[in-house]
This record gives structure tokens, C-alpha cells and sequence, in this order.
């Protein structure tokens, strides 16, 4: 019995290290249409997904992203704590239009800002709005799920 119980205990131990030092495998997403492109899309809905967002992650592929969706407009800060990837975010209005569009350093502690309430932020590769064309004042089609 107790060689049973030392058994289990080193295997719950051994499950535990292993899902605290394993990111997060990427969410179901949605997709997104950006100056005409698709945009796959992880959504982050919650304190907790908002938290991680794309840290620990060694790379994004162009076309991918991440949705950060907060429950009302709000002026919103983002740093890049435990983000390996360059990232560029855009902070979007409650209708869909992109106010800001900013790049930021992989492990940056410094604050990115938006200078209005939105309610959205929106993370992808470093320079794919750029390189799709989009810049501020254009509009997402969001979907009625994350309105």
C-alpha cells in the first residue's frame, strides 16, 4: 500500500511539473477579415487568458494573431513579460475601428498604452499591418460572438 501511495504521489508530482512549465497550447480561434485578409485569431476572454496571451510562445506565423476582448471600453496597457516574439498590437474601438497600431519588443517590461478607451486589442507578427496595408482608421468585422 505505501509503495502504491509513493507511486502516485511521484506521478502527480510528475504531472504537475510537466503542465506548469509547458505553455499553453494555442485556443480554438476565430477568423477574421484584415484589409481583406484572413486573420486566424486565438481569443483571449478572460482575466486569466488575457494574462498569458502570447507569452512563451517561439514564434507567429503571419496571418495569426490574438484577440484580447475586454468587457467594456477601457484605456488598455500591454507589456511583453515572457513574450520571446516581436509583436505588433492594434487597440480597437467597440465598432471595429483600429485607433492605434504599435510595435513592441520581445520581453519588454515597458508599457504600451492606448490613448483612448477601445475595447479591444489585437496582437500579430511585428509589421503585418504594415505589410497588409492596414493602418489606423480601418475597420475589423468583428463577429456578433465577441461584441
Amino acid at each position: 500500500m505505501k509503495r502504491s501511495l509513493q507511486i502516485a504521489a511521484a506521478l502527480l508530482v510528475s504531472i504537475a511539473a510537466v503542465s506548469c512549465s509547458s505553455p499553453a497550447k494555442p485556443k480554438a480561434g476565430i477568423t477574421l477579415n484584415l484589409g481583406g485578409k484572413p486573420l486566424l485569431v486565438e481569443l483571449a476572454l478572460n482575466d486569466a487568458d488575457r494574462e498569458r496571451g502570447l507569452m512563451f510562445r517561439d514564434s507567429l506565423e503571419d496571418g495569426k494573431g490574438m484577440l484580447f476582448v475586454f468587457p467594456s471600453d477601457q484605456r488598455l496597457n500591454f507589456w511583453m513579460k515572457n513574450t520571446k516574439v516581436p509583436l505588433s498590437i492594434a487597440y480597437v474601438s467597440h465598432d471595429g475601428t483600429i485607433r492605434e497600431i504599435y510595435d513592441m519588443k520581445p520581453y519588454s517590461l515597458d508599457s504600451t498604452a492606448s490613448s483612448s478607451s477601445v475595447r479591444y486589442a489585437l496582437e500579430v507578427p511585428q509589421g503585418y499591418f504594415s505589410r497588409i496595408g492596414v493602418k489606423p482608421g480601418d475597420r475589423i468585422e468583428l463577429p456578433e460572438s465577441v461584441r
